[in-house]
């Protein structure tokens, strides 16, 4: 990787402040309510259910300015960067990366599936297994899997942009974004930069938005968990304990053993760089969903050091592109539906798991029930494995889901270090300043946001 460094424009990393009390920590009061809802779903049921809509609540105010956050930084950051040549080199190498880790990560599961076999012994004859509980999975995986790789590309174009932004659909914006803001680059002149400064005004507003939103993530956290435990119950996970508690020590090993290697190349400490997203992360764990946190976590990598135009195309390619943990439970629950009914798998049958499962991981964003359906399509494409056997997976989803979120959102902020590092986008002395002081509070980071 490249040892040159390019520091955005931004203002001086803040002194460290006094410590503030410990209750008004954004990280301690999201704990706080991980442990509430924890005791309210176990104490009161069905009050617990009632909760869903504090984390509903939250997800919307957060999914409500996601897309035009995306649509501004990314313009913004390409119309600034001036060399488009540059642009599309980013672009290349953050696929080249995301390719790269997804067969490692996708490798990885297979491996450690096939090894430990958390299926043996279970004997589950497919015959007693409800297939209604699958409800709308096998169909829409018959769609998704339908449309192959044709379908999968045409989806990327937005039929107008208004309708990607309408949906939320992140990599329909990119794709917009990109086109606009090479446009705007290409258009250049006083109007152009007038256009570039309007759309940065815009992005400001909303970063400000965000810190409000922000403030209510406990709520959220609070009611998605309560709910989770008041339905399921912590009991559901006995079961199936063996593949839930492995499939959170492989996403662990790759997160501390793979990806770390990989930022120790970019000069980089991972446990440091966790700590610094240890609000992010908590949240993300609280609600299972890494949509809650995408404004954030862009604003903070910029914070630490990182070209906005490098930012803004890696981190939302990497929500479709390269999802990491997904793509670790795509294998290992593929491998374990196929020991749990007994269904013998030869070795040109992990090669094809593996392979089908390159293809359709790169789907999972922005399709309800995504995991499912995604799993569904794989084994679709796998005849020697029982598709019923999905049923087996489904109790245990929501507490699969948040090691699952939490992987991802490491995943992607990693990629965009070592994509960064790998370009020269990299301020490694700011990093280091950074991720060596207390935690910046959202307040810091919008006021260092950079000038157009």
């Amino acid at each position: 990787m490249s040892a040159q460094t390019a520091s955005p424009a931004l203002h001086p990393v803040p002194p460290a402040k006094a410590a503030v009390p410990l209750y008004k920590s954004l990280f301690f009061q999201v704990v706080v309510a991980l442990v509430l809802g924890v005791v309210i779903g176990m104490t009161l049921p069905d009050f617990a259910i009632g909760l869903k809509v504090l984390s509903d609540a939250f997800l919307k105010l957060i999914s409500m300015i996601v897309a035009p956050i995306v649509f501004c930084v990314v313009v913004h950051g390409i119309a600034g960067a001036g060399d488009l040549k540059k642009v599309g080199r980013v672009g290349v190498k953050a696929l080249i990366y995301f390719e790269a880790m997804t067969t490692v990560a996708l490798a990885l599961g297979l491996v450690i599936a096939y090894l430990v076999g958390p299926g043996h012994g279970m004997n589950i004859d497919t015959a007693t297994l409800d297939g209604k509980a699958m409800g709308n999975f096998a169909d829409n995986a018959h769609k998704l899997q339908g449309g192959g790789l044709s379908a999968f590309l045409l989806n990327i174009i937005p039929t107008t942009s208004f309708d990607a932004l309408a949906r939320n659909d992140v990599l329909q914006v990119l794709f917009f974004a990109v086109l606009f803001g090479v446009s705007l680059s290409l258009y250049g002149g006083e109007k152009g930069r007038q256009v570039s400064s309007l759309i940065d005004a815009i992005a400001g507003v909303l970063f400000k938005a965000m810190g409000l939103i922000v403030r209510v993530a406990p709520l959220g956290v609070l009611g998605a968990v309560a709910y989770t435990v008041g339905k399921y119950g912590v009991g559901s996970l006995k079961q199936l304990l063996s593949l839930v508690v492995l499939y959170y020590v492989t996403v662990a090993i790759f997160v501390l053993v793979i990806l770390g290697a990989v930022m120790r190349l970019a000069g980089i400490n991972l446990l440091k760089f966790l700590a610094y997203f240890r609000e992010e992360l908590t949240i993300v764990l609280g609600t299972a969903s890494s949509d809650a946190v995408l404004p954030q976590i862009m604003a903070k990598l910029r914070y630490l050091g990182i070209k906005p135009s490098t930012v803004g195309l890696v981190v939302p390619t990497g929500y479709s592109f390269n999802l990491d943990a997904f793509s670790i439970y795509l294998t290992l629950a593929v491998v374990f539906i196929a020991q749990a009914t007994g269904t013998p798998l030869s070795f040109g049958d992990l090669l094809i798991v593996l392979g089908v499962s390159l293809v359709t991981s790169k789907g999972a964003h922005g399709v309800p029930g995504s995991a499912i359906v995604i799993l569904a399509a794989t084994l679709n494409a796998v005849p020697t494995i029982p598709a019923i056997g999905l049923v087996l997976v489904l109790s245990v989803d929501w507490f699969i889901g948040m090691a699952r979120a939490v992987g991802n959102l490491i995943g992607n902020c990693v990629a965009t270090v070592v994509v960064a590092a790998w370009e020269g986008d990299l301020d490694k002395a700011r990093a280091k300043t950074v991720l060596d002081s207390p935690p910046p509070d959202m307040a810091t980071i919008v006021a260092a946001e950079p000038q157009a």
